[in-house]
């Protein structure tokens, strides 16, 4: 456990998320690099782990032990960080727990590390809900929070899950509590499953619009890209949201502390751009893991820095592994595979939909050949 104070070094402080390791046993040689390359370049003062670290579904993750093998992983990709003496904390994603073993079980693994960052938590019970200040260079002075959330899974019929409002209690009570808005101190959230807002600042299309791509469930048979001037920043979209069908009001709850400069986010691999919505930056990171689908090379991290003299605001980009390396992958055929399969469950249904389509349509068409096959050669023997 992480026992010091994190300060600002003359008057900055570089974070780097990480997003969508979603690793397997064994983990990913070009996951591990990627991070390895990035803490070297960029040598962040705290890395934010925002979820969906383990692959929970991949049953590799269980065999031998899933509690065994899960702190196998953690500590597989925690090992560039805490051969550079780099502070880490964590929440988590959808997937993390699907292995079999609980957050909280997880959280002590990440808690043996002596650069993990506990921070203020909701409960031992939400580990991955937490509050962690930062201090000005001085050392004595609270400058900044990074707020991070749990957002759960999903519900048995496949809906991803909102923070709950027990969360935005809490936060309100950590966060800002008795202070009025204008002495809140500014933050930034971090959380795996966007808010429902993160359709406010994309573009609705025709479907026959160019790279549009298709959204499901509360926005299904709709069809987004992204705005010019978000694509223009080198932005992009892949896969639509996967957002929370119920709206638990969070983003209004950022938005009235007054204090909340950005939601960054994960979940969504392929997807990167940062938009802006009442004050309020919307974030999307793309995956840094090589044994899930991903955006080829172009997987990687995010940079925000801050300011000690201008805490109000901050700067952010990314570092890709093309950037980092331009090494052959270790597995090239797997990320091709992994590169085109479908993205989300709606997908699978859809294809197996159109599939079942065609293949009837096919059965039918070679169902008729048959018969005329048939017709013609008895027509031929009775010539």
């Amino acid at each position: 456990m992480y026992s010091e104070k994190l300060c600002f070094k003359n008057g900055k402080f570089k974070i780097m998320q990480i997003a969508d390791v979603q690793d397997i046993f064994p983990v990913s040689e070009d996951s591990i690099k990627l991070i390895t390359l990035a803490i070297k370049k960029e040598k962040p003062d705290l890395v934010v782990f925002t979820g969906d670290q383990i692959y929970g579904l991949d049953p590799r993750v269980r065999i031998g032990g899933a509690e065994k093998n899960a702190e196998k992983i953690i500590k597989a990709y925690l090992a560039p960080l805490e051969k550079n003496n780099i502070p880490f904390c964590v929440t988590f994603g959808n997937h993390d727990n699907q292995c079999g073993v609980s957050n909280a079980r997880q959280a002590v693994f990440y808690g043996n590390s002596p650069f993990f960052v506990k921070g203020n938590r909701r409960s031992d019970d939400d580990p991955g809900t937490t509050v962690i200040s930062l201090y000005g260079t001085d050392s004595g002075t609270r400058v900044f929070d990074l707020v991070l959330f749990d957002s759960g899974g999903q519900k048995p019929t496949g809906e991803y899950l909102p923070v709950t409002p027990g969360q935005l209690e809490w936060y309100k009570d950590t966060v800002y509590g008795d202070f009025a808005p204008d002495k809140s101190y500014p933050h930034i959230v971090f959380q795996h499953i966007p808010v429902p807002e993160f359709y406010d600042v994309i573009k609705k299309v025709p479907r026959s619009e160019k790279n549009a791509v298709e959204a499901f469930r509360t926005h299904k048979n709709e069809f987004y890209v992204l705005p010019d001037e978000i694509k223009n920043a080198g932005g992009f979209m892949h896969e639509s949201p996967a957002v929370p069908d119920e709206n638990s009001g969070e983003f209004d709850t950022l938005k009235n502390s007054g204090a909340c400069l950005a939601v960054i986010v994960g979940h969504d691999h392929i997807n990167s751009f940062v938009a802006d919505k009442d004050n309020i930056k919307l974030i999307y990171t793309q995956c840094a893991g090589f044994n899930v689908y991903g955006p080829k090379r172009k997987r990687g991290v995010r940079i925000i820095e801050l300011s000690e003299n201008d805490p109000n605001s901050f700067t952010t980009y990314t570092v890709t592994f093309d950037e980092l390396c331009s090494d052959r992958l270790k597995h090239p055929v797997q990320e091709f595979v992994l590169t085109h399969i479908p993205t989300s469950m709606e997908q699978v249904k859809r294809i197996a939909t159109v599939t079942g389509a065609a293949a009837a349509v096919l059965s039918g068409t070679a169902f008729a050949a048959i018969k005329i096959g048939a017709k013609r050669k008895s027509e031929k023997k009775f010539q």
